[in-house]
C-alpha cells in the first residue's frame, strides 16, 4: 500500500529554513530592544547613576555614553568566544548561551540600585552589567547570521540575512516606543524616580519566550569541517575581518547616529522635549525598518555592492541637508518627521544586504567567528563610541552639525570599501 504525502524534500527544506530564520531572529530582537531602551533613556540613566538631574549638562551624558561604549568593546571578545562555540559545536549552543546572558544582564539593569542608594559604586556596577551585555551581543550576531544565511533557499540569502537587521529595527522600535509610552503615561517625575526600570524588567518574559522559540527551532548539528577549510590561512581570515569591518563602518556609524543617539541630541542640543525626541527616534527607526527587507531582496537580484554603496552615498549626500531640516525652528513638525524617517531609510539600504555580504566573505569553519568579529569591531569603534564622541565634540565645539559630519565621513570610507565587492558574490554558493 502506498501512502501519499503532500510534502517532500523541498517542503522539508523550506520548513527548516523558516525555523532557522525564526531561531536567528528572536535573540536579535531582545538584544536591540535593550539598546533602544538604553539609548532612549540615556539622560535618565545619567541622572540616576552618574549624577545630575533632568536638564543637566553634558558631563553625566558623557559618562553614560562611556559606559555604553565600554560594552561595545566587549563585543569582539564575545564574538570570539561564542563564535568558537558556534563553529565547533553548532549554531544553537552559541545562540542559546548568548540569549541567556543578554536576558539576565538586561533584567539586572532594571533592578540595580542608583547612586542615591549605592553611592559611587552604582555607575561601576552598571558598567559591569553592560560589559556582560557586550559579551552576549558579540556572540549573537555571528551565530544568528550564520544560521540564517546557511539555511536560506538559493537566491534568497540577502533576504534571509536581512531579517537579522529587520529584527534589530523591530527591537529598537519596541525599545523606543515603549520608552516613549512609559514617559508619556508616568510623567517626568515618576520616570526619573522608578519608571525607567519597567522596560528593562520586561526583558525577562521576552527573553524566556525567545529562549523557548530558539530551543525548539534551531538546528543543533555542528558545522562540517572539510579538509580545504581546515587549511585556510589565518592571515586570510584576519584580512577578511578587517575588510568586512570597513565595509559596514558606515552602517554602524550612521545607524547609531540616526537611531540611538538622536533623542539625546535633540534634547540637549536643540532643546526638544523628551517626548518629541523619542517620537523622532521612533520615526527614524520606522524608516530603517521599512527599507531593510526590500534592500535585502533587491540585493539578491542586483548584488550587494550597488544597494549598499547607494545607501552609503545617500548618507553622504543627505546627512547635512536632513539635519538642517531637523534644526530649523520654523520647519513644520511633519517635515521634520519625514526627514528623520528618510535618514533611517537610507541607513537600511546598508543594513539589509550587510549580513549576507559578511557571511559570503568567510568559509563555514570560521563563519560564526569571522563575521561576528567584523561586525563587533565596526560596532565597537563606530557605534559604541558614537554617543561619547558626538556628545563630547558638541560640548567642546558647540557645532550642531557634528552628527552629520560623523555620518558623512564614515559612510564615505565605507562606500569606497564596498566598491571592492565582486559583482557576482550574491550568486555564488557559500564557502564550505
Amino acid at each position: 500500500m502506498t501512502v501519499l504525502t503532500s510534502g517532500g524534500p523541498g517542503t522539508a527544506r523550506r520548513t527548516r529554513a523558516r525555523r532557522a530564520l525564526l531561531a536567528g531572529s528572536v535573540g536579535n530582537f531582545i538584544e536591540w530592544y535593550e539598546f533602544g531602551v538604553y539609548g532612549a533613556f540615556a539622560s535618565v540613566i545619567a541622572a540616576g547613576f552618574f549624577g545630575g538631574g533632568p536638564g543637566n549638562g553634558a558631563e553625566g551624558l558623557v559618562k553614560t555614553y562611556a559606559s555604553f561604549a565600554l560594552a561595545f568593546f566587549f563585543r569582539p571578545v564575545g564574538a570570539a568566544l561564542f563564535g568558537r562555540v558556534g563553529d565547533r559545536l553548532g549554531r544553537r549552543p552559541a545562540l542559546v548561551l548568548a540569549l541567556l546572558l543578554m536576558t539576565a544582564a538586561t533584567t539586572a539593569i532594571g533592578l540595580l540600585p542608583t547612586r542615591a542608594t549605592l553611592g559611587a559604586a552604582a555607575p561601576w556596577v552598571l558598567t559591569c552589567v553592560r560589559a556582560l551585555q557586550g559579551l552576549s551581543a558579540g556572540g549573537e550576531f555571528g551565530g544568528a547570521v550564520s544560521l540564517m544565511t546557511e539555511s536560506a533557499p538559493r537566491g534568497r540569502r540577502g533576504l534571509y540575512g536581512a531579517w537579522q537587521s529587520f529584527t534589530v529595527a523591530l527591537g529598537l522600535l519596541a525599545g523606543a516606543g515603549l520608552a516613549a509610552g512609559t514617559a508619556t503615561v508616568l510623567g517626568e517625575r515618576a520616570l526619573y524616580a522608578w519608571g525607567w526600570r519597567v522596560p528593562f524588567l520586561l526583558a525577562l518574559p521576552l527573553g524566556l519566550a525567545a529562549l523557548w522559540l530558539r530551543l525548539g527551532t534551531a538546528a543543533a548539528e555542528p558545522v562540517r569541517r572539510t579538509e580545504a577549510a581546515a587549511t585556510a590561512a589565518p592571515r586570510e581570515v584576519l584580512r577578511a575581518v578587517a575588510l568586512g569591518a570597513g565595509r559596514i563602518m558606515g552602517w554602524s556609524a550612521a545607524g547609531y547616529t540616526f537611531l540611538v543617539v538622536l533623542p539625546t541630541y535633540l534634547q540637549h542640543t536643540l532643546g526638544a522635549t523628551f517626548q518629541q525626541a523619542l517620537t523622532a527616534t521612533f520615526l527614524a527607526n520606522l524608516g530603517f525598518a521599512l527599507s531593510i527587507l526590500p534592500a535585502g531582496a533587491l540585493s539578491d537580484r542586483v548584488g550587494r555592492r550597488p544597494v549598499m554603496a547607494a545607501g552609503a552615498g545617500l548618507v553622504v549626500l543627505l546627512a547635512f541637508p536632513l539635519l538642517r531640516v531637523v534644526q530649523g525652528e520654523g520647519t513644520p513638525t511633519p517635515v521634520k518627521g519625514l526627514a528623520v524617517l528618510l535618514a533611517g531609510a537610507v541607513t537600511g539600504l546598508m543594513a539589509g544586504p550587510g549580513p549576507a555580504m559578511l557571511a559570503e566573505m568567510f568559509p563555514a569553519r570560521v563563519r560564526c567567528t569571522g563575521l561576528g568579529l567584523a561586525y563587533a569591531l565596526a560596532n565597537a569603534v563606530f557605534s559604541g563610541c558614537a554617543g561619547l564622541v558626538l556628545t563630547e565634540l558638541l560640548d567642546r565645539t558647540a557645532d550642531a552639525d557634528i552628527p552629520a559630519y560623523y555620518a558623512m565621513a564614515t559612510c564615505a570610507v565605507s562606500g569606497a570599501t564596498l566598491l571592492t565587492l565582486r559583482a557576482d558574490d550574491h550568486r555564488r554558493d557559500l564557502r564550505d
